[in-house]
């Protein structure tokens, strides 16, 4: 699961309240679960706790929800989706537990890529290889088509001897046509051992045959492990950051030549507390690569620059100092050229949206709408700006819902006045 970070500086910030007429997100669809056994729990048949959500090249939107009941703590199943830009809802593919309910086709899906070939492409975070309910094997790496229909399991993590093959990853699609991910641990780096098995991968898909296949193996003595998320630069090649045996290095792949470089990239010390990345990274408006940062046992979050060669590391100050600390997922550079942010907890520890200044990472606006009675739910999991400038997003929990029944997140839409992508 997610690993979420809080952290916090003395710093002084620009807040600007933002709750003007039209800036406020609605819901576009609730994922409604049946009332169980005990309030709360009980059967979700469109799935629930939605996660991941993209825009496809139809202008539709694409994402997949956690769970397919609730009742307990850690979500089970799970299913991918599809929903108009008007909201109309369609229910592409229901992760089942399998006969002795190990969930051999994974268990729990994350983030979505639309690949060359216009099928909808993901992973899970468990499921595939192995048993115990479904919590054991690292996932699959799966693809669909846009109506539901040739749903594929291509390959199952962790499925070669001692996960050598690797052990799942967000995937990106690359301009040359093939899908390419990393993997946090797996493959045939064996520094890392006993506490993981292998240091990490890079790998590829390709769409035309459904192959998957390792293109790069970490070494944590030599070239570092423990990947980020990759992520795509407008020449095609891709970069990430990963922990090597001096710290945090910058690394450069290109999928051309399977060539790799990494460079060192000091995250510094704050009284004795180190700090260290604590995201995705984006690519800025000046070209450079940005993300959050966190400072070990302080509550905040912040922004960091770095230019794509490794040099001039910025840490800008925290823009939250609350003691929720915000929790994001990552920065998303929208059309007006500031970073957008879903908050998970944000100030009223329900979740807001921030607007970030890539200049120097200060808050220039904050909208928390979430709460436990908010129609549009609670506890933003993800937010994406679409084709037209409308932000979209979604919830972990909460919305309306009628007697008998409860909400377990929502999809929503909200039009802040940006321009078109």
């Amino acid at each position: 699961m997610k690993e979420k970070f809080v952290f916090s500086i003395v710093v002084v910030l620009l807040a600007v309240a933002a709750h003007a007429t039209g800036q406020q997100p609605v819901p576009a669809f609730t994922f409604i679960c049946n009332d169980g056994a005990f309030q709360g729990s009980g059967t979700c048949p469109n799935g629930g706790r939605p996660d991941a959500l993209i825009q496809g090249a139809d202008g539709n939107f694409f994402g997949a929800a956690q769970d397919s009941m609730e009742g307990s703590s850690t979500p089970t199943g799970g299913t991918v989706f599809s929903l108009t830009p008007s909201g109309t809802f369609t229910l592409l593919h229901t992760f089942a537990p399998g006969t002795n309910k190990t969930y051999p086709n994974g268990n729990v899906p994350g983030h979505l890529t639309e690949g060359p070939d216009g099928k909808i492409y993901g992973t899970t975070l468990f499921g595939g290889v192995g048993g115990c309910n479904g919590y054991c094997g690292s996932g699959v790496l799966y693809r669909v088509n846009t109506d539901g229909s040739g749903f594929q399991v291509l390959h199952r993590f962790c499925s070669q001897s001692n996960c050598a093959d690797g052990g799942g990853g967000t995937l990106v699609a690359n301009p040359d046509g093939n899908l390419y991910g990393a993997s946090f641990t797996g493959g045939t780096g064996i520094s890392c051992a006993p506490y993981y098995q292998g240091c990490g991968t890079i790998f590829r898909v390709t769409p035309s045959t459904g192959a998957y296949k390792v293109v790069f193996n970490f070494n944590f003595t030599t070239v570092g492990g423990f990947p980020s998320a990759l992520t795509l630069a407008s020449d095609g090649t891709l970069y990430g950051l990963e922990v090597g045996s001096r710290g945090e290095r910058l690394f450069h792949f290109t999928p051309a030549t399977d060539a790799f470089h990494s460079v060192a990239v000091s995250f510094p010390d704050f009284n004795g507390l180190p700090s260290r990345p604590g995201s995705p990274m984006v690519f800025g408006p000046n070209g450079n690569l940005y993300g959050l940062y966190v400072i070990y046992a302080k509550d905040g979050e912040g922004v960091f620059e770095v230019q794509p060669d490794g040099g001039n590391l910025q840490l800008f100050p925290f823009y939250t100092t609350t003691p929720a600390g915000g929790s994001p997922d990552g920065l998303l550079l929208a059309s007006d050229g500031n970073f957008w942010v879903a908050d998970y907890n944000g100030k009223t520890g329900y979740g807001d949206i921030v607007t970030l200044s890539p200049s120097n990472g200060t808050l220039i606006q904050t909208l928390a709408p979430f709460g436990g009675t908010a129609a549009v739910g609670d506890y933003p999991a993800e937010i994406i700006q679409a084709k037209d400038g409308m932000l979209w997003g979604s919830t972990y929990q909460g919305g309306d819902a009628s007697a008998g029944h409860f909400a377990d997140g929502t999809v929503f839409n909200l039009n802040a006045g940006l321009p078109p992508r």
